[in-house]
């Protein structure tokens, strides 16, 4: 093969390469579905430690949290308007409704079978690492578990309301339920909690800082249809 030849086989190589590298260039661009905030060098910072906290929040280990249970930008399926907190506790999911169509998806931990609670409530108030105290029913229940803190437990990287905790109202009535951090990662996408819904510290913090008092907090049975709207706020 001459020079020539060579140099023309050469020149049409490199035009072959560069048309398949347009064409994928194209479908790449097409096909996801959530923001670039989900990838995976953003969510090594996302979910990184926490250094400017009153008490240390430590990095979370992605490779033991499945994707979906990483926070993203998703096409809104919750059909309530933005702003409202939505809790799937059969898909280990909650939606913060967004503007335009979209939503942020959180994985979350759920309440065992027969302790979880559903229905159209709001956030009655919000707290930074808050004092966390068990229910009389939680005591009565596990007292070797739970009464050493009948008088509460103050914050703390220990307490089990991590970080931020959202108190969940029902027509001006405590609910007794919780959105709050947790410090135990490995448990969000499971169904082991006491019926409150936890999120990872990282991602409460998220969730706290663009959520109102009185944002109104749907949340779904865990089997069946979606409660009603039974939300008359006072708050």
């Amino acid at each position: 093969m001459t020079f020539s030849m060579r140099f023309r086989q050469t020149v049409r190589l490199a035009a072959t390469a560069l048309l398949l590298s347009g064409v994928a260039a194209c479908v790449s661009a097409e096909t996801p579905r959530i923001d670039l905030a989900s990838h995976a060098p953003n969510e090594q910072n996302r979910y990184a430690a926490l250094t400017d906290e009153p008490f240390p929040v430590p990095a979370v280990s992605l490779s033991t949290l499945k994707p979906q249970y990483r926070r993203q930008s998703v096409e809104d399926p919750t059909g309530q308007p933005p702003g409202t907190i939505v809790v799937d506790p059969a898909n280990r999911y909650l939606y913060l409704v967004q503007e335009g169509g979209k939503a942020l998806r959180y994985g979350v931990g759920v309440g065992r079978e027969g302790m979880e609670w559903s229905g159209t409530a709001n956030v009655g108030y919000k707290r930074q690492w808050p004092r966390w105290t068990p229910t009389r029913d939680m005591i009565a229940r596990e007292p070797e578990k739970y009464q050493t803190w009948a008088n509460g437990m103050e914050a703390g990287e220990n307490n089990p309301l991590g970080a931020r905790a959202l108190y969940l109202f029902e027509n001006g009535k405590d609910t007794l339920y919780r959105i709050h951090g947790t410090n135990q990662p490995w448990s969000i996408g499971r169904s082991i909690s006491s019926g409150c819904i936890r999120m990872m510290n990282q991602d409460i913090i998220d969730l706290y800082r663009r959520v109102p008092n009185g944002a109104k907090v749907v949340v779904l049975p865990a089997k069946g249809k979606a409660p009603a709207d039974r939300t008359q706020s006072t708050i």
